[in-house]
């Protein structure tokens, strides 16, 4: 017999083990917005009636700790994210599975997603140092609390956001709800995970490293691809439209006919090593988001 919400979903939890974090997490707020908003509806129904004696049949409708463990391991199996690594071993040859890059979304996902960090990264840095120095300010004053409250729930409203560019572009599972809080907490119980719980300044502190990781992916990706695109254009820039490959002063260097078809070939091997390297990188960032964005 379960006699408390805290304890069905410590049995949740339990009976959740070894899925995925992020399902865990939705799973915990779905039961517990449940469970919360039918008790507070049957206690304002039934003054005086103890939350051990009207949970059960709260429980027999919303479904045992088993049961919902059992429904949310279904539905993870069949709603993955689009872009989520596959679970079968790749038997093509080496060749296919370097070139067969160009067709694999989670290569253009992934290389998307870097490309515009440096802009999400800009926008999280700029106002994670914003909201702090200026909650910091006015804390002396009355307005203090309210303000330091508001910038820390717009922190895990883009924490959440932030979550679902990560599985739509990268397919890494992420939570898909926020967190719930009951309104019928005193309001030193519902600031207080917002205030000492880590979720928020771990979300904090990803927001701040997502620009020196924005600045060093699309440097590095823009470098690579821009090199790889002038490597792959040798033939039309020299032959062509008679461009040299560098100017020294006066001089100029073009390169000899027979070099020109094996740059352009560098030039693709370039270009579809970056995408490989997108795709690396875009599973190092996942993991890091994961173990930033997803509460234990």
């Amino acid at each position: 017999m379960i006699e408390s919400i805290d304890a069905y979903l410590n049995q949740l939890r339990k009976e959740l083990a070894g899925s995925d974090r992020a399902t865990i997490q939705d799973a915990l707020s779905d039961a517990e917005e449940h469970l919360r908003t039918a008790l507070d509806t049957d206690r304002e129904a039934q003054a005086g009636v103890s939350e051990a004696e009207a949970l059960p049949p709260i429980v027999e409708e919303y479904g045992s700790p088993e049961e919902v463990a059992a429904a949310y391991r279904e539905i993870e199996v069949r709603l993955r994210p689009t872009l989520a690594q596959p679970r079968h071993a790749d038997n093509r040859s080496l060749f296919a599975r370097f070139f067969g890059v160009y067709a694999d979304p989670r290569a253009w996902g992934a290389l998307l997603y870097m490309l515009f960090s440096i802009l999400t990264g800009t926008l999280y840095f700029s106002w994670v140092v914003t909201g702090l120095s200026f909650s910091l300010g006015v804390m002396v004053l009355i307005i203090g609390v309210p303000i330091t409250v508001l910038f820390l729930l717009s922190v895990r409203g883009i924490s959440l956001v932030e979550g679902r560019l990560v599985e739509a572009l990268l397919g890494v599972r992420m939570p898909r709800r926020s967190a719930f809080s009951s309104k019928n907490l005193g309001w030193w119980e519902r600031l207080k995970p917002l205030l000492l719980g880590k979720r928020t300044w771990l979300a904090i502190v990803y927001m701040l490293l997502q620009l020196p990781l924005g600045v060093l992916y699309f440097t590095v990706l823009v470098t690579l691809i821009a090199l790889a695109l002038s490597f792959i254009a040798t033939p039309v820039l020299g032959p062509v439209l008679g461009l040299p490959i560098v100017y020294v002063g006066e001089a100029r260097y073009y390169l000899p006919d027979w070099l020109t078809p094996l740059i352009a070939l560098a030039g693709v091997v370039l270009m579809t090593a970056t995408m490989h390297l997108a795709k690396f990188a875009s599973r190092v960032h996942g993991k890091l988001a994961k173990a930033l964005l997803v509460s234990d």
